[in-house]
């Protein structure tokens, strides 16, 4: 049986009928689930949508000089390598630039997407293509995380954007 996020749909139908504890556990695992291109749309749409107040919490905590020399890097490559690089992140998949960003702090790494969707609005970073339809467990996460008050919604994005990349010093 192939797994799609789609697919997940059943599964975790009742996964966001639970406490406000319970519905940030249950966010991130579906989060997770989700194809790594539903995850970056997820990311892109949340900065977007609600980054103005959730990001001044993380980026005045957030050593975003550590971070400026990767987004540097990235803003240099072609859009094709750019996806490529977002996509290596959210997959863990081991790279330089994912072992670049697994060293981050979790508030740098909270910051550095933050930055990232920036440069994407901007033009400078490829964006979330023009029609991209998010999955509907992609829409659930969305709706949900714009549900909950603004520290749970810091604490799920920590999470996911704190398991995203490779920690080059972990066993």
């Amino acid at each position: 049986m192939t797994f799609t996020s789609d697919s997940a749909s059943t599964r975790f139908s009742g996964a966001f009928n639970y406490s406000t504890s319970d519905a940030i556990s249950s966010t991130i695992a579906v989060f997770k689930a989700l194809s790594v291109d539903d995850q970056l749309a997820v990311l892109w749409y949340a900065y977007t949508e609600m980054g103005r107040s959730i990001t001044p919490a993380a980026t005045g905590a957030a050593r975003l000089q550590l971070a400026e020399g990767l987004l540097n890097q990235i803003k240099q490559m072609s859009h094709a390598e750019q996806l490529e690089v977002m996509r290596d992140l959210a997959a863990q998949r081991n790279s330089a630039v994912s072992r670049s960003y697994g060293i981050l702090s979790v508030n740098t790494k909270l910051a550095f997407w933050y930055e990232l969707s920036e440069l994407m609005v901007k033009g400078f970073v490829i964006p979330v293509p023009a029609g991209y339809q998010l999955s509907r467990d992609g829409s659930q996460v969305l709706e949900t995380l714009k549900e909950l008050d603004f520290g749970q919604q810091i604490t799920v994005l920590r999470k996911v954007v704190s398991d995203m990349g490779v920690d080059p010093l972990a066993d």
